[in-house]
């Protein structure tokens, strides 16, 4: 028998189904819903189980783990009678993971508290790769309390796990991630469109570029992207467009100005609205390919 907490994860996308497979491995018992039958099956296969509802998922949790696209789809699992806050037990613990406004994060932690259920917001960075390595970094809000309880499950799941503060924080903190994250893309874009055009090796050029102040993450993680033009979604150009409006929202509300910030956003409008939104993230070339005449 294990006395590790028994945990429902709602959402098995590409982020959700390696994050909660590593939880399975670490010797969790694990309880999974979605919409999509082949991603419960996936969790099946790798040992969680699958149920057939939400409500059934969170019934008897102890921990409820949430990676969903959005606001809305938080909102839209979070309440109502067939919701997370309606079905789950008095002093669970709900960790939302998902990519939201912090505002949403602050009201749904002030109706969960009503129900006697706590509230974490943990949005993570580091991308497909970094969910199946489970080397992200999460960046977490709410009571110092509940994220010790936390501790354990986020050191499964990631490297790098810091409470940046009170509900909300961990939202605010990943609004400014995927600003530098964005405008990392974009310098690297347009980086490569350059060093092509002057007929310079781009795989060695980027290599050098790597070990030097040039180099990121960003760059280290999306090099090869860039080198094959393979744009299979390892954050889609979708969710990016989705963080950009948080920020530049988030921003105009406190008076912080984003003028770079602004412009990228806008970079990222356009590829979506090309038609491009189902793209990786690095798939920013391609708009800055255009803005350069090439035919992509």
């Amino acid at each position: 028998m294990t006395t590790l907490p028994k945990i429902a994860w709602i959402g098995l996308g590409i982020m959700g189904s390696p994050m909660s497979e590593n939880l399975v491995k670490a010797g969790y018992d694990v309880t999974g819903f979605t919409l999509e039958q082949d991603k419960l099956d996936r969790l099946a296969g790798a040992g969680g189980t699958a149920a057939g509802s939400l409500a059934e998922a969170v019934r008897d949790a102890d921990v409820i783990v949430t990676m969903v696209p959005a606001s809305p789809q938080v909102e839209a699992i979070a309440y109502g009678p067939d919701g997370i806050l309606e079905n789950a037990r008095s002093g669970a613990l709900l960790i939302d993971m998902s990519s939201i406004t912090p505002q949403t994060s602050v009201e749904l932690a002030k109706a969960a508290a009503g129900k006697g259920i706590r509230v974490l917001d943990a949005p993570v960075s580091g991308g497909e790769a970094g969910a199946i390595e489970a080397v992200l970094s999460i960046m977490v809000g709410g009571e110092q309390a509940d994220f010790d309880e936390a501790g354990p499950i986020f050191d499964v799941l990631g490297r790098t796990v810091v409470r940046c503060g009170p509900h909300g924080s961990g939202q605010t903190v990943k609004a400014a991630n995927q600003l530098i994250v964005a405008v990392n893309i974009q310098a690297c874009a347009e980086a490569v469109v350059f060093l092509e055009k002057s007929g310079v090796d781009l795989k060695a050029a980027l290599e050098v570029l790597g070990g030097g102040l040039a180099g990121s993450t960003v760059l280290t993680r999306k090099k090869d992207n860039f080198l094959g033009r393979d744009f299979k979604p390892g954050f889609r150009i979708d969710l990016h467009h989705k963080d950009m409006g948080i920020v530049t929202d988030a921003a105009r509300s406190v008076g912080a100005a984003l003028p770079v910030g602004a412009v990228v956003a806008q970079l990222v409008a356009s590829l979506r609205a090309q038609g491009d939104g189902g793209l990786d993230h690095s798939a920013l070339l391609r708009a800055v390919e255009r803005l350069s005449g090439a035919q992509v």
